[in-house]
């Protein structure tokens, strides 16, 4: 059941960029699924390393401010370690949207690392790296 639950988070997760067909993203999801205290990083020559809020931000008004478009990322292959309470994800992704008027495609490689709480499981970090 474990997996079942970390694959469903992981789907929630990217769900929360979606914003295909008009739908509006949902990133305030994101408070319940990271944990507090929780980090988000990006890798390469663009490194940062995010709170929650500090990820949620920028991403909203890109997302809603007309930039950009038609935005979806997805899992395209994953490998799952569970020990007990805790997970480790690695796998790889894929994106597109409209990035000022212009279609594009993309993707990288990624890494979630996971706690069992009271609550259920919940993201304690992601990391990204954005293939050139």
């Amino acid at each position: 059941m474990s997996k079942a639950e970390i694959d469903a988070l992981t789907a929630e997760f990217f769900g929360t960029l979606d914003t295909r067909g008009g739908r509006a993203a949902g990133l305030d999801r994101l408070r319940d699924l990271v944990v507090p205290g929780g980090v988000i990083c990006k890798t390469g020559p663009d490194y940062a390393a995010y709170t929650v809020e500090e990820f949620i931000a920028p991403r909203e008004a890109l997302l809603s401010g007309g930039r950009l478009a038609e935005f979806s990322e997805w899992e395209t292959a994953e490998r799952t370690d569970i020990v007990g309470d805790i997970a480790s994800r690695f796998g790889t992704y894929g994106k597109s949207g409209v990035l000022d008027g212009e279609p594009f495609e993309g993707g990288g490689s990624q890494t979630f690392q996971f706690v069992r709480t009271p609550q259920g499981w919940r993201i304690t970090a992601y990391s990204w790296y954005d293939a050139p």
